[in-house]
Order: C-alpha cells, then sequence, then structure tokens
C-alpha cells in the first residue's frame, strides 16, 4: 500500500501559494484581489481502518499568540482521493457528499485564504489530513473549529501534512 500523503498541484510542498489562496477581504490587509479559493489537494494511501477523513489548514505564524485556522472540513469518506480547487466555498458545493465544514478563525464557515500582516516573513499554511476512526463526527457548520478540532484529535488514527507559504510584500 502507498504511503498516506497529501498534495497540491497548485504548488510545490513547502512553496509558495499563488494569489488563488489569498483572502479576499481588504479588512485583513490584502489588497481584495484573491480569490479565497481553497487549492486542489490530492492524497493516498489512507489507512485501512479509517472511517473518514478530515482536513485542516493551520498559520501557525500569525501573530496572535495561538496561530490562525484557516479551514476545518469533516465527515470525508474514507474513499475520497481530492478536493477541487475552491471546494472550500462557503456554501460546500463541490466538497464530497457528507462532507461538513465548521467555522474558521474568520468566522465564516469554509475556506479562509491566506492573509499575513504586510512585510511579515513567508507564513506556513500546513494541510493536514487526518484519517479517523469515527464514519461522522457531532459537529455542525456552526460548531467552533475548536471542537471540531478536538473531535478530529480524539478520532485519529493517522495524519499527513503538506505546506504552503505565503507573504505580502
Amino acid at each position: 500500500m502507498a504511503e498516506f500523503r497529501i498534495w497540491s498541484d497548485d504548488f510545490p510542498n513547502n512553496g509558495f501559494m499563488p494569489k488563488a489562496q489569498e483572502f479576499h477581504d481588504k479588512s485583513f490587509g490584502v489588497d481584495g484581489s484573491g480569490d479565497n479559493a481553497s487549492p486542489t489537494l490530492q492524497w493516498e494511501g489512507v489507512p485501512q481502518d479509517a472511517q473518514s477523513l478530515a482536513l485542516t489548514v493551520f498559520d501557525p505564524d500569525t501573530p496572535t499568540g495561538s496561530g490562525f485556522w484557516h479551514w476545518v472540513v469533516a465527515d470525508i469518506a474514507p474513499h475520497v482521493r481530492s478536493l477541487p480547487k475552491a471546494a472550500g466555498r462557503a456554501g460546500g458545493s463541490l466538497l464530497p457528499n457528507g462532507a461538513i465544514q465548521s467555522r474558521n478563525d474568520y468566522g465564516l464557515v469554509g475556506f479562509g485564504g491566506a492573509a499575513p500582516p504586510r512585510g511579515d516573513k513567508p507564513h506556513r499554511y500546513i494541510f493536514r489530513l487526518h484519517a479517523l476512526r469515527a464514519a461522522h463526527l457531532p459537529i455542525t457548520a456552526d460548531t467552533t473549529n475548536a471542537i471540531a478540532r478536538l473531535m478530529i484529535h480524539l478520532n485519529e488514527i493517522d495524519s499527513t501534512t503538506y505546506i504552503g507559504l505565503y507573504e505580502l510584500k
């Protein structure tokens, strides 16, 4: 069986993400022209005992003291092997059937793009795919991402990561 791994054809691991992944709200210091689109993601080697998958995106470099959570998706069926570009839109129409997104640290449901402070060092965006022992987590779109992440952690059997970078000059 293949190694459990995740990747994107939109940017290399530990490489810079394109403007498509930038947040689009000027109030966060970006110019508003980003697409706020989650990248295309693929994976393989899902553990055979996984009952579902979850995906989280975290920026540990945000100067909050605790980082910033950009996306939490759960209840992805274990046979699913990819998410298309913009799957993280608020309506979730591009997500696999049954998948659910919780609120990100912007307070929005779905993917919240990169918006590091202008002039700061490049920030890391850690895309982590979690293999879970539960088929469904007890969460809804209104569940805080902290509770959703706790449920993910309590049910995790394995995980794999892929890192994108972003900076505003």
